[in-house]
Parts: C-alpha cells; structure tokens; sequence
C-alpha cells in the first residue's frame, strides 16, 4: 500500500465529517461561512508551513525514513508530499469536530 493510498483513507473519513459540520453549521449559522473559511484558511496555511519545516528537520536529522518505494517523488524540500496530508485532515477534521460537538448547548 503506497502512502497515498493509506492517505486517501483517512482523507475520505475526514471529508465525510466536514461535509457533515458544514451542512449542520450552515443551518443553525447561515452567515457564519465567511468567518469560518477565513479561520481554515489560516489555520491550513500555518500548519502546512510548520509542517514543512518541521519535516524537512526531522528526515535531516533521521528521526524519520520512507520507503522509496511507496511515496510518489513528489517533494517540499527532502520531505516527501504524502505527508502533508496529515496536516491537511487535522485542519479539516478538529474545527468540524469542534463545530459539531461543541454546537450542543449545555443545560
């Protein structure tokens, strides 16, 4: 199994949450789009430039290996593109998560 495959996985689930937060997001808060693409938006932006440099340390120093095999070439620096995927599904999946869970008001 290559590592796009195992991504493709996790990022089909993630989608299916996000999917769900934004249609119960968009009924209770039908304004509140705007507000809540901006602050994906950056929290997406800073986590994939910390992903990247964080990466990139971490295979220079060896703390972490691919095996050639299963990635796909494509790289930022010597850190494989695969692995932007996690950072990618945690912008996605905890603000839906977030949004979902915490929309219940508390009696």
């Amino acid at each position: 199994m290559t590592y796009w495959a195992l991504n493709a996985v996790f990022l089909a689930v993630v989608a299916v949450v996000a999917v769900v937060a934004a249609v119960v997001v968009r009924r209770a808060h039908p304004h509140a789009r705007r507000g809540i693409l901006g602050v994906f938006g950056l929290t997406l932006g800073l986590l994939l430039v910390l992903t990247a440099l964080f990466d990139n340390v971490m295979i220079a120093v060896g703390l972490v290996g691919y095996d050639e095999g299963r990635i796909s070439g494509a790289f930022i620096g010597i850190a494989p593109l695969e692995d932007f995927a996690y950072a990618l599904a945690a912008a996605v999946l905890l603000p839906s998560l977030w949004l979902l869970l915490g929309s219940r008001s508390r009696a």
